[in-house]
């Protein structure tokens, strides 16, 4: 029997709608695949705990967003990390404002000798810095979270025992704290970490301006013989990590909330894995014959006195820049002695 015209109108509906459900619920479960780009080696302990961070992503979104990861700079030069990751050459990428000199200048704050005591602080304090603040530098990005390291210090290829000793000397230092050298009288030299070791090694330098980490996992402990504690000159090292804005609008609401729960996690986390990193690495260095030379509190004060010109030579060049420096310097200064 055959059907009539408006029976065949109905079906015809009918199975347009079930298909338009039907490719409505397929494309909502389209998986979103991403690439993760790191500088760290894979063996490094913040590196394994990206990689780990990139399998709980899909487990919480129950693989409905899958993250690759590139460890060892295999995608992207950390120097270009960002402007990758904003062109869409890596999805994700880790790496430090410090590579990109002039770029965050409000970031740079943190770079300054304020006197950092631990990575979990630090840590603390860039995230919370970036809460108050919103830099616009970072707008062309969608921000994950950011980490800081432990306390800037001294390492030295002979051994020294003040802060005089530093003077005349050639230490590695990055782009935004190399006044902190010049200061004391050193002759900063900007390079990569990935070259420091074997300029130390052949004596193009003599030291460098880093923290403990570098002692065993870029293996400094072999070239140094020296470091010097001294909390006045205790800047961090801050370090970020991004997402191309694009790809981030990919995820469903309840994925990229599930994500960023999992990031504020990661603060706390990646916090104390650098208080653990700075811990082993001093015991490591110890180990293998570095001296650790703590300065009196009367030169860490001569040394603060010393610091104060490049702490307002920073806050007048936000203030040219419109930018609220002072604020800055203020609020994570405050924030150090609340949070020793």
């Amino acid at each position: 029997m055959k059907k009539k015209n408006g029976e065949w109108l109905v079906f015809f509906v009918l199975f347009s709608l079930v298909l338009a459900m039907a490719t409505s619920a397929q494309a909502q479960e389209k998986v979103v695949k991403l690439k993760y780009a790191s500088l760290l080696p894979p063996v490094h302990p913040m590196s394994k705990m990206m990689e780990q961070w990139c399998k709980d992503v899909e487990q919480k979104t129950d693989g409905r967003v899958k993250v690759s990861y590139f460890p060892g700079n295999t995608l992207t030069p950390p120097t270009q990390t960002y402007d990758s990751v904003v062109n869409g050459i890596a999805d994700i990428g880790y790496s430090l404002p410090a590579y990109s000199p002039g770029r965050f200048p409000l970031t740079e704050v943190l770079t300054l000798p304020l006197g950092f005591t631990s990575g979990s602080q630090a840590t603390t304090a860039i995230n919370e810095y970036y809460k108050k603040f919103r830099p616009k530098e970072f707008d062309d990005t969608k921000i994950m979270y950011f980490m800081g390291s432990g306390p800037g210090l001294f390492f030295t290829r002979k051994p020294i025992t003040s802060m005089d000793g530093i003077k005349g000397l050639r230490l590695k230092a990055n782009a935004e704290n190399a006044d902190i050298v010049k200061a004391l009288g050193g002759a900063p030299v900007t390079m990569p970490i990935t070259e420091t070791y074997d300029a130390l090694q052949k004596g193009l330098l003599e030291g460098v301006f880093s923290f403990y980490e570098v002692l065993k996992y870029w293996k400094f402990a072999d070239v140094v013989k020296c470091c010097l504690e001294n909390s006045a000159v205790a800047y961090t090292t801050s370090m970020y990590v991004v997402m191309n804005k694009d790809k981030w609008n990919l995820i469903s609401k309840a994925d990229q909330q599930a994500i960023e729960k999992m990031n504020e996690e990661t603060i706390e986390k990646s916090g104390k894995i650098w208080n653990e990193l700075d811990k082993e690495s001093k015991e490591y260095g110890i180990q293998k014959g570095v001296k650790i030379v703590k300065v009196s509190k009367e030169e860490e004060a001569s040394t603060a006195e010393k610091m104060k010109p490049i702490l307002a030579e920073y806050i007048k060049k936000m203030k040219a820049k419109s930018l609220p420096g002072e604020e800055a310097v203020k609020f994570l200064q405050d924030y150090i002695k609340a949070h020793p």
